[in-house]
């Protein structure tokens, strides 16, 4: 299965892209889209779509995973933010794929182990878990811990649903 991790932001929203293959997890692509911030939002909010868009049409993945918003201090950030969110669920929707959504506590307790882990060691863990060259960037880093957490999750899940339907 080809998932697409994204960690949605306004100026900077990180995407990853893995397949997974039995147990094996392949790093297939990663980045981050840039925004400017001098631009108004419904711009930026277009860019991030577009963007979005043509990495799915590119990559062609079954499934996407999207971090869930965590509680900001500023309002207007955390607006933002929900907005950057919702961009990202509607360009996987548009697409026909199911979108799933996860916790920073969750991505960082399939990731590392531990759900208060700090950015770092994600990203030391995705470069491990991933066999990458170098460390991603910080926003790429956490769209493959997303996606490496649905492919967990979703691996985990289907065994259930295996085991359910032989009782």
């Amino acid at each position: 299965m080809r998932i697409l991790g994204i960690d949605p932001g306004s100026k900077a929203t990180g995407y990853g892209f893995i397949e997974q293959q039995g147990n094996r997890l392949i790093h297939l692509d990663n980045g981050t889209i840039f925004t400017r911030s001098q631009d108004a939002l419904a711009e930026r909010l277009q860019q991030i779509y577009q963007a979005l868009c043509t990495l799915i049409e590119q990559y062609q993945p079954q499934a996407v995973a999207v971090e869930q918003v965590f509680m900001a201090r500023n309002p207007a950030s955390a607006l933002k933010l929900g907005h950057a969110r919702g961009v990202a669920l509607l360009a996987g929707i548009n697409a026909g794929l199911p979108v799933a959504e996860y916790s920073a506590l969750q991505v960082k307790s399939a990731v590392v182990g531990y759900g208060r882990a700090g950015k770092n060691q994600v990203q030391h863990m995705t470069k491990t878990l991933l066999n990458l060259p170098e460390i991603a960037q910080e926003d790429a880093a956490d769209a493959l811990a997303v996606a490496i957490c649905h492919a967990h999750s979703h691996h985990l899940s289907n065994k259930i649903q295996l085991q359910r339907s032989r009782s």
